[in-house]
């Protein structure tokens, strides 16, 4: 639609409706007064305009709808009626100037479509779009700055040296007793008693005691762990004679052998032709009663003690 068309067209057809109804309520008696009364040139005259203005009414309808060309046929038969209800049925006296009237209505209503629809000038092409600039390449990143070296970790301090156990004391010399009669012992002490002799003990006299150390008096019993040499018991021959076959039957025991200070150089000559792996496996047992605790040089026990039930010795770690 043409928009400055709108005011114009919405005017006409309000004339052209009116028009019609005025025209559908006349009567064909109106008709012949009013033609009566107006000259032939001016119905001619008048008879073109209806039908111009019928045709533009088509035109208008057709353009204002977007009809077929169908519309204008429609214009030019009102066009026609319009004309017929002015002259009335009887033929004109001038039908050239009728037809030339109808056909210059027709021509009107024909051309006015063409008007209307005609093509709509080809759109001008768009102009092409510039180019994009490209785009900058991007600046390079700065190259990350490596990262400071790990401080190295301190050295642990070095652990202080274990302190070293501290020594166990040396060994300390001990005590036992030796008695005929081992029940006269204090309980608890190591005991030293007879194995053979006329006071020879049973295991049940010395039960509940310590360390006990069982005396050979004949030289004989070479299970006993010490000989008794003195002048009613064994004599230093058989002292020496008793410790080659203790230690020949216990490869790993010792042979104490007990006698008196005075005789003691005597059996140490008799046992003199003992191998020297055996007299290093002898232990001394030295009697010296001066009733003071002491260790005579060169031996591993000391008898210093002498009482009426029992007599007590000192021995050397190694004894």
């Amino acid at each position: 639609m043409i928009p400055h068309f709108d005011s114009t067209l919405d005017s006409f057809r309000k004339f052209r409706d009116a028009t019609l109804e005025s025209v559908r309520n006349s009567t064909p008696d109106s008709f012949r007064k009013l033609r009566r009364r107006v000259p032939r040139s001016s119905r001619v005259k008048l008879a073109v305009a209806a039908g111009s203005l019928a045709a533009l009414a088509g035109v208008s309808a057709g353009v204002a709808a977007g009809t077929a060309p169908s519309a204008p046929a429609a214009a030019t038969s009102r066009a026609a009626s319009v004309h017929a209800a002015v002259h009335g049925a009887a033929p004109e006296a001038n039908p050239a100037r009728r037809s030339a009237g109808t056909q210059l209505a027709s021509n009107s209503a024909v051309q006015a479509p063409a008007a209307a629809h005609k093509p709509a000038a080809p759109a001008k092409p768009a102009a092409p779009a510039k180019p994009a600039t490209p785009a900058k390449p991007a600046a390079p990143a700065a190259p990350a700055k490596p990262a400071a070296p790990a401080k190295p970790a301190a050295p642990a301090a070095p652990a202080a040296p274990a302190k070293p156990a501290a020594p166990a004391p040396p060994p300390q010399p001990w005590t036992f007793y030796d008695s005929v009669t081992p029940t006269a012992i204090p309980s608890g002490q190591n005991v030293a008693t007879y194995a053979t002799g006329p006071y020879a003990a049973n295991q049940s006299e010395v039960a509940g005691r310590g360390h006990i150390i069982w005396i050979d008096v004949y030289g004989t019993d070479y299970n006993a762990s010490a000989l008794d040499v003195e002048p009613s018991d064994a004599t230093p021959a058989q002292a020496a004679d008793w410790a080659y076959n203790r230690l020949r039957l216990h490869p790993h025991g010792l042979a104490h052998i007990y006698t008196m200070i005075s005789e003691w150089p005597q059996v140490q000559q008799a046992c003199s032709w003992l191998p020297a792996s055996m007299q290093a496996r002898i232990r001394w047992w030295i009697a010296d009663p001066t009733g003071v605790p002491h260790l005579v040089p060169g031996s591993q026990a000391t008898q210093w003690y002498w009482g009426q039930n029992y007599d007590i010795s000192t021995a050397a770690p190694d004894f």
